[in-house]
Parts: C-alpha cells; sequence; structure tokens
C-alpha cells in the first residue's frame, strides 16, 4: 500500500487558491463532498472539546495556553478552510443548516466525563485522535482527484503531525513524574480508538447527508455512502503510519514493538471512517 505524501504547489492555508479550483472534477466525486463537509464540521465544532480540555488540564498553564493559542485556532482554521471549499464546489448544499443540525447532536456528547480521568492518559487519549486525523488527512490527500482539495488535505495533514508531537510531548512529562502503566495506557488507546470510530465522523457524515436529501434521506442509503467513502479512502489509509503512532505512547522494547505492530495497524484501520 502507498504511503507516499502529497505534494502540492506552494501556497498556505491562509491563502488557498479557491479561484483554481477545477468545479467539475471536484464534483465529480460526490461521496467525497459528503465527507468533506463532514470534515468541516468536527473540525469547527472544536470549542465543544476544547473547553472540557482546558479546564482538565487547568492547572498547567503551558497547556492551557497551547490548547487555547494554538491548537483550537489551527482545528477551526482546518475546518473554515474546507468549509470553504464546499462552498465553492458546491453551493446549492446549506452548510450553515447542516452544520447546525451537527452541532446541536454532537454538543451533548463532549462532556469533561468523557476524558481520562488520570491526566497522562487524557493524553494518550490526545494521542489517538491525532493519529486518526493525521492518517485520515493523509489518505483524503492521496484520495482527491481535485489538486486543491488534495493541497488543502496534505497541509492539514502537518498541523495534525505537529498536534500529535505536542501531545505526546505532554504525556511524556507526565509519565516522567508518575507513570500510569502500560496496560493503563493499553487501556486508553483501546477506548479511544472504539470512541474514535463510532462517532464523530459517523455523526457528521450523517448529518450532511440528511440536510441534503431532507425528507428522502434514508438510513439503509447512507450507510451505502458510508461504505463507499470507506472503501475507497482505506485504499491510501498509511496504516504503518498509524500503528507506529499508536504504539508510540507504550515506549515498547524495539523487537516487542516490531511484533505486534502488524495486529496493531489491522486495528489502526478502524480510524478511518
Amino acid at each position: 500500500m502507498r504511503e507516499s505524501i502529497v505534494t502540492t504547489p506552494h501556497w498556505n492555508l491562509d491563502h488557498v487558491p479557491y479561484d483554481t479550483i477545477d468545479r467539475a472534477q471536484a464534483r465529480s466525486q460526490p461521496d467525497m463532498l459528503y465527507l468533506v463537509a463532514a470534515a468541516s464540521f468536527v473540525e469547527i465544532a472544536s470549542d465543544l472539546y476544547t473547553e472540557n480540555l482546558v479546564n482538565h488540564f487547568e492547572n498547567n498553564a503551558d497547556i492551557v495556553g497551547w490548547l487555547r493559542e494554538k491548537w483550537q485556532f489551527e482545528e477551526v482554521r482546518h475546518g473554515k478552510k474546507l468549509r470553504d471549499y464546499v462552498r465553492h464546489v458546491w453551493p446549492e448544499f446549506d452548510w450553515d443548516a447542516a452544520y447546525a443540525a451537527f452541532y446541536a447532536d454532537y454538543g451533548p456528547r463532549c462532556t469533561v466525563e468523557a476524558l481520562e480521568s488520570q491526566q497522562s492518559l487524557e493524553m494518550v487519549a490526545r494521542c489517538v485522535v491525532e493519529t486518526g486525523t493525521a492518517t485520515f488527512y493523509q489518505a483524503l490527500a492521496a484520495h482527491a482527484t481535485e489538486p486543491v482539495l488534495s493541497g488543502i488535505a496534505a497541509r492539514i495533514r502537518s498541523d495534525e503531525i505537529n498536534h500529535y508531537k505536542h501531545f505526546y510531548g505532554y504525556f511524556r512529562m507526565y509519565d516522567s513524574t508518575h507513570p500510569p502503566g502500560r496496560l493503563r495506557v493499553l487501556g486508553a488507546l483501546k477506548r479511544r480508538i472504539l470512541e474514535v470510530r463510532n462517532d464523530d465522523v459517523e455523526c457528521a457524515l450523517w448529518h450532511a447527508y440528511a440536510t441534503q436529501l431532507g425528507p428522502a434521506a434514508d438510513k439503509a442509503e447512507f450507510h451505502d455512502l458510508r461504505e463507499r467513502i470507506t472503501r475507497r479512502v482505506r485504499r491510501h489509509y498509511p496504516v504503518t503510519m498509524a500503528a507506529k503512532m499508536l504504539l508510540k505512547p507504550l515506549s515498547l522494547p524495539a523487537p516487542i514493538a516490531h511484533l505486534i505492530q502488524g495486529p496493531m495497524a489491522r486495528l489502526a484501520g478502524w480510524l478511518i471512517c
């Protein structure tokens, strides 16, 4: 399976060349437009869990400052760039209505109680989330046939890798003074992988689909849509990269890490869509 990084022309997320979008090419992949809209919802809604994280780590000013000033800012920016892409390519889609429906549904699920009670283990959970987003955007960048979308996804992927590094660094800080132990780290990894699989994307994709279809929205048809998207994006999913990122907080000896990388790679496949 190819896991190369997509190379794109020189521009950044502050200056996305929306005027160069190949709209015909973008609209030739209608399923992907649902997925991009769904991703924009989750990213822009980062305020829901930023406040929870800020409260959870309120005793560490460095973490709180980074969450508010860097992490949340970049997450929201990701969402807005994806939203603007959808609006350029798919103007008939009522993004505002779909996002409002998603926010009303998803908001109550984002509670402090959903966080790991031990701060070090919540950093492990954050590493899982960032693994999921970084690998998702790498797969999207490789799958997208429209160059601007591919470029946006590749640049978001770079940001998400940096977020992972920060959360992992904070985990190491906690681990150096109050190590939770590998079994508890493994438990946090498992819990968060299952949550990622069953929550965010499913909810967001449904509201994108249901808003567009209105009364014609059908659960069976939605299931087919989700399955098509999953199959297509998985062709480009970097399973080895995901496995290595998920294993890192366990700090396993190299021979053991190599031995279980295969099973972890299969588990990592659950992180995509």
